[in-house]
């Protein structure tokens, strides 16, 4: 018994209680607290600390895919760049020493049309320069500002951009590199052309939309008759005959300098009132239905037996300048699917036409190209010089009809090449362009002993195989495109950019015989002034007074794709030296968008190929779009996006990033402001199970309360367990780069594991023992362990919250200094499991009773209620030893464990039954503890205490051992 209290005072028993506290706020008043982080960790150079910290660590490299330094950043680049940065901070609490040095690619038609749009077209190549440098650096520092108020910590101080002088010499050197390996030529050939971009472009940067576009049959009259008739076996011919075509160019008609039959296809002679007409036998009568003629078969001929025929140019008769004749070549890639079973050929304007017609003897200088790169004709072609193709087009349709060679025309809706910058139709067109080769061919500058013994593409497709891909569906999609790409035209006729340092003879157009040395020179001349630099130099200054008259200095640039697919080999090696592994591929990850895999995956594989004979990269990391809850990608013009300078205002730059780990990156990831609000109510809750964690170990000091494992109580050696399993599964996903699995399970292990069990278990120990006790110090000892390991769990994905969290948990600057948190090992786990395992499986079974007891108005609370638990022999002798401690795990005033043989496990199964049987409490309620007790009032000092709490609060404390 205790002394005799003061029997005038009331007891305020509430302030007896170990009530949890903590200065960590419960609300986390993210818009408002976050810039102070961000300003924090600029002003300490958190990054730099970190790299001292883990400075001889084992190395991981994240190479940074760079965004294009033009406008403002948008909820895909907020995407790319936290999921970059959960990826590296990851990596760093793993323990490695994890690099990030962020990028931007700042050369490029993009810029160039921003100045344009401001300035005018008439700018010199020096004013274009001059202001497409100054326009870069100011997109780059608001986006960078943006970047760094989403949390993502990086080398700040020293990024990479790709204008930067010493990697512009870096890429001109990498040039020299791959032109020295043999895969470098210059030819005429047709490549995609955008009007509107004045430049050839590549296939990463053409995408696919619906244009409507005229079809054309068109009759071409035979030039010979008699070997006309020959070749179908007649004696003769009487009659005009005529090869027919279809197209839907009618644009290239003008240029046409072939015919192609497929020399396995069947053609037939068709007799009908408007001649002769020849289309492959099984088209004949879908022709003739839609030309609106009746015909007769009177011949039938292989295709190869036409082979070497000529028939004249649609407007033969109409203008001296059509007087020409176009010959038969055989090739597969004409088809009797649709048309006619016949191809028009214009070599400039088709890649299979070209190579048809080169193959056939074709010389380069023969092949018409009279469309210009703006688009228009050039002005001395006949019938329609100065005219745009796209509006010469009913111009071409009316000539056909009056020189009576049109046999139909309709309009359609197909699919057709687009600029992805102006989103206009783009053609093929003959060009002479610099390429990387992908086959066998020998190149320009193919030197002695240089030429790789493997093709590019054999190269790439093999570095495909040793690459890891997240998710693996992304090997299949860059094998592929990489199996069935055409040659890389890496030249660009702009002034912004990487310039290709060559000079071209005037007569010959061969290249300067010190070429190679004046590349170096070049790099040289550009590492200490810029592109600039290489622009005011004359070529009398390179080549001297002598050679200088009989050389043209070449204006092209090197395409944008060269820039940032070379950035790993002067980046990672020349201006960033320190991210740079010693052997095997510069960067462990590439992670971009999934569209990347025709972009900058792309490139930097063929360039890292050309040079290394190897990937720049170990593994590819692939995510979708950012789309809206119905699917559709945002866009200002749908006004469906949601903006990441708004959101972090008004929620929270935490929020876009739990968002971002809790989405599933492998597909699009949908986002607006009801999904959002549910990211909200998640990071509640993870908040909530964090401050509890602190609030209830604010008095806890490790170095003096820290209770050995073999003295925790047995729930606190389960708990300890249990998290160190979930944490494992955490490092598990981690590994692979999977982030929405651990905020799943995250979530359910606070709401559940913890919030539901652990923690509603561990309330009335927490705050009713003594405060030093072993009872307590052993729940605070495992509460401490979680609440370690939980920060680092977070960290990653909620970096804001971690930090502030750390401030008061942890002794370093910074959680970014730790690593992974070591559990002490459980060596009774097997028994640990099994244990609770059973009692966990009783306790929701009395969560179901007591509920029932509940529903029927008979109980509020759970401690209002007494239980027995009925289980088989065996159970009960596994948890007999429990004893009274039953009723803290099950949350009741008083529980009873009961064998029950008719509660064996049935034959065949290894479960025993459960059979509980709950009903109210006939004790008294304890003032201080809330338990009904039968011994309330045993105290007459205290006559509204049960037992022990008058020994917690006045005697030795109360003995328990389990929960």
């Amino acid at each position: 018994m205790s002394d005799a209290a003061d029997s005038s005072a009331t007891p305020d028993y509430r302030a007896t209680l170990n009530l949890p506290d903590t200065p960590f706020p419960m609300r986390g008043d993210l818009p408002k607290r976050e810039p102070g982080w961000v300003k924090a960790w600029n002003d300490e150079g958190l990054y730099k600390r970190l790299r001292v910290a883990r400075a001889g660590r084992p190395k991981f490299i994240l190479h940074d895919g760079p965004p294009y330094a033009n406008g403002q950043i948008h909820m895909g680049h907020a995407v790319n760049k936290i999921l970059k940065d959960m990826i590296t901070k990851a990596r760093q609490l793993e323990g490695y020493d994890a690099l990030y040095v962020p990028g931007w690619d700042c050369h490029g038609l993009p810029i160039e049309n921003a100045i344009e749009k401001k300035h005018g077209r008439n700018l010199s190549r020096d004013e274009m320069q001059a202001k497409s440098r100054a326009y870069a650096t100011e997109q780059i520092a608001q986006q960078m500002s943006d970047f760094q108020r989403l949390g993502v910590l990086g080398e700040w101080d020293h990024p990479y951009k790709t204008m930067d002088f010493a990697n512009e010499a870096g890429e001109i050197r990498a040039f020299k590199k791959v032109i020295e390996r043999g895969f470098v030529y210059r030819g005429l050939k047709p490549v995609y052309w955008c009007f509107d971009c004045g430049s050839s472009l590549a296939e990463f940067e053409i995408e696919y939309a619906d244009k409507k576009s005229q079809t054309l049959d068109v009759a071409f009259k035979a030039h010979d008759r008699a070997k006309l008739a020959a070749a179908f076996g007649l004696p003769a011919i009487d009659k005009d005959a005529f090869a027919v075509i279809w197209t839907t160019t009618a644009w290239t008609i003008p240029a046409n300098q072939a015919l192609n039959l497929n020399p396995e296809l069947t053609y037939a002679l068709v007799d009908t009132d408007r001649g002769l007409l020849i289309v492959a036998d099984t088209l004949v009568e879908s022709c003739l239905n839609r030309y609106a003629l009746d015909g007769k078969v009177v011949a039938i001929a292989p295709g190869r037996a036409l082979g070497g025929l000529e028939f004249e140019h649609p407007l033969y008769d109409v203008h001296e300048g059509y007087r020409r004749v176009s010959p038969v070549y055989l090739a597969d890639y004409a088809t009797a699917t649709d048309g006619t079973g016949l191809v028009h050929s214009s070599p400039a304007y088709g890649l299979d036409d070209f190579q048809s017609c080169i193959a056939h003897g074709m010389a380069y200088d023969d092949i018409l190209n009279p469309v210009q790169g703006n688009g228009v004709y050039e002005a001395d072609f006949p019938l329609f010089g100065g005219q745009h193709i796209w509006k010469a087009v009913p111009h071409i349709i009316e000539a056909l009809r009056e020189a009576g060679r049109l046999m139909a025309t309709e309009t359609i809706t197909h699919s057709y090449p687009h600029c992805w910058r102006h989103k206009t139709p783009v053609i093929y067109r003959a060009a002479a362009q610099w390429f990387i080769r992908m086959d066998e061919g020998e190149g320009v500058f193919t030197l002695p002993g240089a030429k790789p013994a493997k093709t590019l593409r054999q190269i790439a497709l093999e570095a495909i195989e040793d690459t890891s891909f997240y998710p693996e569906n992304g090997k299949a999609r860059l094998h592929d495109m990489i199996a069935h790409r055409p040659d890389w035209c890496i030249s660009r006729q702009r002034s912004w950019g990487v310039p290709i340092p060559f000079f071209l003879h005037k007569l010959t157009g061969e290249l300067h015989p010190r070429t190679m040395e004046i590349l170096d020179q070049a790099a040289e001349i550009v590492e200490r002034g810029g592109i600039e630099a290489w622009s005011r130099v004359t070529t009398e200054e390179i080549l001297g007074a002598e050679d200088a008259p009989h050389y043209t200095k070449s204006s092209d640039i090197l395409e944008v794709w060269f820039d940032s697919g070379s950035t790993f080999f002067h980046v990672l090696r020349g201006t960033h030296p320190t991210v740079h592994h010693d052997q095997g591929p510069e960067a462990d990850l590439y992670l971009e968008g999934h569209d990347q895999h025709r972009g900058w995956f792309h490139s930097s594989l063929l360039l890292a190929c050309a040079l290394e004979g190897r990937a720049p990269y170990r593994g590819l990391l692939t995510h979708g779009f950012t789309v809206d809850s119905q699917g559709r990608k945002m866009s200002k013009s749908l006004g469906n996006g949601i903006d990441p300078q708004e959101i972090t205002k008004k929620l929270g730059a935490e929020i876009i990033r739990l968002w971002v780990a809790a989405s599933d990156y492998s597909g699009d990831i949908a986002g607006d402001d009801k999904i959002l609000a549910r990211v909200v109510d998640a990071y509640r809750r993870i908040r909530n199970t964090l401050r509890f964690l602190l609030a209830n170990t604010s008095d806890f000091d490790p170095a003096k309360d820290a209770v050995p494992l073999a003295d925790l109580f047995e729930i606190d050696r389960w708990a300890l367990s249990r998290a160190a399993q979930f944490q494992a599964e955490v490092l598990g996903h981690y590994k692979v780069y999977e982030f929405h699995p651990v905020v799943a399970k995250l979530q359910v292990f606070c709401s559940e594991d913890l919030g539901a069990f652990y923690l509603d278990v561990l309330k009335d120990r927490l705050y009713t023992t003594q405060p030093g006790s072993l009872a307590r110090r052993s729940a605070q000892t495992a509460l401490w362990h979680i609440t370690q390991a939980m920060l680092r769990w977070m960290a990653p994905f909620l970096s804001f919250t971690a930090e502030e969290a750390w401030k008061f948990a942890g002794q370093s600057e910074s959680i970014f200094m730790e690593t992974y948190w070591e559990f002490p090992a459980i060596n009774d786990q097997v028994n640990l499991w099994s244990r609770w395992h059973n009692l966990l499986a009783i306790r929701k079974d009395v969560l179901t009773a007591l509920e029932a007891l509940r529903t029927e108005g008979r109980i509020g609370s759970s401690l209002q209620a007494d239980v027995e638990v009925r289980v088989g022999p065996s159970t009960y002798k596994q948890l007999a030893d429990i004893g009274d401690d039953l009723r803290f795990v099950l949350i009741t005033s008083k529980a009873t464990l009961v064998p029950d043989e008719a509660l064996s496990c049935p034959e065949g199964e290894d479960t025993e039954g459960i059979n509980v049987v709950a009903t109210p409490s006939t004790a008294t309620k304890c003032e201080r503890c809330w338990h009904w007790r039968d011994d309330v009032g045993h105290d007459s000092a205290h006559p509204t205490l049960c037992g022990r709490c008058t020994s917690n609060l006045y005697g030795a404390g109360e003995a328990r051992s389990v929960a």
